[in-house]
């Protein structure tokens, strides 16, 4: 197994976090990029949980994080395969702005029909999301115009006290992050850088 799964935390966090998801809550966890506030992709009333939480207008989209290239051809209608070898170039996490979302929350797509979609290399989202067998979203843990935390003792209490669950795993870890790379992929191949 990858990275630090047989920490006590780890396994333990996995679980809970899986209880409070399939019962629409919301979790606040660690990802490859910085902590983020994360629930059921599937489920448009765990997505305006998210909305409300971080004073955010749902016409904002939202990034959803997946484990598989698989979840991208499921989660979308006619995805360009080209997009998993560029993917593969990319040294950060980058999110990928894909046309025609399929099975997810309403609210969570762009009013243009697009979704944001980052597929994770972080052993603990990766585990979670094969686990939960659906997608969750992963937006910054922050009230909407406020920094984004890169560490978690930069994550405000109010969104603390907003989440069903607070995972422990990489709590203490400083490690620098930044927010992913995102970027348009559009249908002649060309990508659209949107933020590097």
């Amino acid at each position: 197994m990858e990275g630090h799964n047989d920490s006590p935390d780890f396994q333990s966090d996995i679980e809970n976090c899986l209880t409070v998801l399939k019962t629409g809550g919301l979790i606040l966890y660690p990802t490859d990029t910085i902590w983020g506030l994360g629930c059921d992709a599937t489920n448009p009333t765990a997505v305006k949980k998210i909305f409300a939480l971080k004073q955010r207008a749902e016409t904002k989209n939202l990034i959803v994080l997946m484990a598989d290239e698989r979840d991208v051809l499921k989660y979308t209608s006619q995805p360009d395969l080209r997009v998993f070898d560029f993917l593969r170039t990319v040294h950060k996490p980058t999110t990928v702005i894909y046309d025609g979302p399929i099975g997810l929350a309403d609210n969570l797509t762009g009013a243009d029909n697009t979704i944001a979609i980052r597929l994770t290399e972080d052993p603990f989202c990766r585990h979670l999301i094969r686990r939960f067998r659906k997608p969750i979203v992963s937006t910054s843990a922050n009230i909407s115009s406020h920094p984004a935390p890169a560490f978690f003792k930069q994550v405000d209490d109010q969104i603390r006290n907003g989440v069903d669950m607070i995972v422990q795993h990489r709590q203490n870890d400083l490690s620098p992050r930044e927010p992913s790379a995102i970027v348009k992929w559009n249908r002649d191949g060309s990508v659209t850088v949107i933020r590097s």
